[in-house]
């Protein structure tokens, strides 16, 4: 029985108690439906602060900013982080456990290093190219993209785009409740639950749980996890508020590290369901994140924003995760033995000050001036003297434990300081034309020294500088990114744009940087992007549609000339392509939503891989959901996912196939607050790889499941 199986049965009182708390405080208020049909007013007119710190909306901003409306995530079916914001434009999927599951792909750009994750506005700074937390979409309100390097307002490793998760907040005007418990395939359980109100006169609060577990769509695979989430908001005045929030997140996901492929180049479905690993793996994480985020407006037009945050992540490996498929001898050979632990301590602030006055002659000037903060702490420990190199047959075997003779003992540990200071301006000239740039200046330095051990190799007797070969313990980075753009809006609903942005990305991971002795001259590569674009609102607000065009290119990739030559910081890689999104609530209860992205990704300067697509790249994707509700308490949908072919090596000659997933789903309102949904994933059973490991394994997509789940909301 899994540890957190009491949890679902106290979380189901725990919803139950809730809810009959909240029933007579429901009929009093007014309710939107339950059954929801697409996306509401367009995100194109509500302020964003992903694409800028400025108040503006992405109809006034210059990039490309799509938004993910949580009530349409969760209608969908997505559960997961990633299942969800892989329905955004250009976004795809190279999440493995090895990346804690979360990395991803944006305009041809792959992994933590090259795309920024956001919490509620605030970086989660990886290391060792994994990042754990957010894993859970019940409490989103709402996930925001930025396509394109977001380096000006989050610092180095956001070269490719920007990911915020904007959370739940609480509510003022009236209190909330919303529940859900389901099952499904693989013995799939969940059960999750949400409140908020006002407790008094300018303060009000949320909480929110939710709870997985399942079997898996593998041996072995099962998984579970539990988010927990709790705010509170103080607004004493119009002119001032103070929002405490804290998540918590353990995670116990899948322990599945791909199926490896005949010969490495083939998927036989006769192994699909076959897991690998030891018997007894384990893949661990568990989050914590509290968060105090103050706002204040001393004049009408000056607005001071804070936030100050304390984060701390333990993950934990124990796996035995790549295999190789080597038909002719009939053996799967297996290797890879991984313990791991990343004991991770992150906090800083970000707080910046905005001023907006008149200049004369219908021209408005705004101004914003910030900094932030950040210091990483990481303690890394392994076992890598513990090798395994054994075969099993491919369908008969026995899975073996996992070996752990010299112990997952502490090896290095880093600290990371991250200073920056950032402007922004934007000047309007009347109310067609606006121009807006900005300007960062960002020093990071990171410490790293190995632990010494005693003669017996049991006790930590000092450590050393793990930096340039063991000869230095610190290095640090400076980098100057800025960016200028224009928008021109002919009328409130329409906007034309043009921006060029420059941005930053480490080579691999600022906190955990290398401590080989060739490669501490090097500096964060660097790259620049050209785009332009049109959006438009449209049928009072219910319809929207964008179009981008770019040019993305980053400079001084690490690479070999030769296989025997040194490690040089010479190569040069880019895209460009097209992105366009399409968003309509149509009359009789239609809406559809879909995006489409086409790029052409290349090493430019890569050695004998130039004019090569990067590993992990699509250079198609697209997605489309059309939703019908034909009466009141009916509603139905049809969600589709296309990914094109990617590669998993730089030579280009190992493929993976492009795919198209079907999901669909209904909703039956039995009462104004009570609601059964039906969701039938992946409907006609396409066998596809949702990324590649080891170069030699896919890692599958759920087969064709189905999920039933009864939702409250008062």
């Amino acid at each position: 029985m899994f540890k957190h199986a009491r949890i679902l049965s106290s979380t189901s009182l725990f919803v139950l108690a809730m809810a009959q708390g909240s029933i007579a405080l429901a009929q009093e208020s007014d309710q939107d439906s339950i059954i929801v049909i697409g996306q509401g007013m367009s995100p194109l007119l509500e302020e964003s602060a992903t694409g800028s710190r400025l108040g503006i909306s992405p109809l006034e901003t210059p990039a490309a900013i799509n938004t993910l409306d949580g009530d349409t995530i969760r209608m969908r079916g997505d559960f997961g982080f990633v299942d969800a914001v892989t329905r955004a434009p250009g976004v795809s999927s190279s999440a493995t456990p090895g990346n804690g599951g979360t990395g991803l792909v944006v305009r041809g750009f792959s992994g933590q290093g090259s795309v920024t994750q956001l919490y509620n506005g605030v970086r989660l700074i990886p290391n060792n190219s994994s990042i754990t937390f957010p894993f859970d979409t019940w409490n989103v309100e709402r996930i925001e993209v930025l396509n394109g390097p977001g380096s000006v307002l989050y610092g180095q490793g956001s070269l490719g785009g920007v990911i915020n998760v904007v959370p739940k907040a609480a509510s003022f005007d009236r209190f909330t409740f919303d529940a859900q418990g389901g099952y499904g395939s693989f013995d799939t359980i969940h059960v999750a639950g949400g409140i908020s109100g006002p407790v008094s006169d300018g303060l009000a609060f949320r909480a929110d749980v939710s709870v997985r577990q399942s079997d898996g769509y593998v041996d072995r695979g099962n998984s579970e996890s539990i988010a927990v989430s709790g705010a509170i908001e103080f607004r004493p005045t119009e002119n001032f508020s103070a929002s405490l929030r804290h998540d918590f997140g353990h995670d116990q996901p899948m322990r599945y590290n791909g199926t490896p492929l005949a010969d490495g180049r083939r998927l036989d479905t006769s192994i699909r369901h076959n897991n690998y690993d030891v018997a007894d793996s384990v893949i661990d994480y568990q989050d914590h994140r509290t968060q105090l985020s103050l706002e204040w407006t001393p004049l009408a037009d000056v607005k001071l924003t804070s936030n100050s945050f304390l984060f701390d992540s333990l993950r934990r490996w124990e796996t035995l995760e790549s295999y190789f498929w080597d038909t002719e001898a009939d053996v799967v050979r297996r290797g890879s033995n991984t313990g791991i632990v990343h004991d991770v301590l992150q906090w800083g602030n970000q707080t910046s000050l905005s001023y907006k006055h008149q200049l004369g002659g219908g021209v408005t000037n705004q101004f914003l001036v910030g900094f932030d903060y950040n210091e990483i702490k990481l303690k890394y420990s392994h076992n890598f003297a513990d090798e395994v190199d054994d075969t099993v047959d491919p369908y008969n075997f026995n899975p073996g434990r996992f070996l752990n003779t010299v112990g997952i003992e502490p090896r290095y540990r880093t600290h990371t300081s991250i200073y920056a200071v950032y402007l922004e301006n934007r000047i309007e000239f009347g109310e067609q034309f606006s121009v807006i740039g900005g300007l960062r200046y960002e020093s990071d330095r990171v410490g790293r020294w190995n632990y010494v051990y005693d003669a017996a190799g049991e006790t930590i007797v000092g450590e050393a500088p793990a930096l340039n070969g063991g000869q230095a313990s610190h290095k640090t980075f400076r980098d100057l990114t800025w960016r200028v753009g224009a928008v021109y809006q002919p009328n409130p609903q329409l906007s034309f744009y043009a921006q060029y942005v420059t941005g930053v990305d480490p080579v691999g991971n600022l906190t955990s940087f290398s401590g080989a002795a060739n490669q501490y001259a090097f500096s964060n590569a660097t790259g620049h992007q050209v785009e332009a674009g049109v959006k438009t609102v449209f049928l009072g607000g219910k319809g929207s549609a964008t179009l981008a065009v770019y040019r993305l290119a980053k400079n001084d990739l690490t690479m070999q000339r030769n296989p025997t030559s040194p490690i040089e910081q010479i190569g040069k890689q880019s895209s460009q392509g097209i992105e366009a999104t399409v968003a309509v609530q149509l009359p009789a209860g239609f809406a559809i939503e879909a995006n489409g992205t086409v790029l052409d990704a290349n090493f430019d300067e890569f050695g004998g891989f130039t004019g090569n697509t990067p590993l992990d790249v699509p250079e198609v994707t697209g997605n489309a959901t059309l939703s019908w509700a034909p009466v009141d308490r009916l509603g139905v949908h049809t969600s589709l996912r296309y990914v094109g072919r990617r590669f998993m090596d730089q030579a280009n000659t190992k493929e993976i196939p492009d795919y198209l997933v079907v999901d669909a789903g209904a909703r039956l309102a039995i009462t104004d607050n009570l609601a059964v949904n039906l969701t039938l994933y992946n409907l006609f059973n396409k066998d596809y790889a949702l990324s590649s490991n080891y170069g030699s394994q896919w890692i599958l997509g759920r087969p064709r499941s189905v999920d039933v789940a009864v939702r409250a909301s008062f």
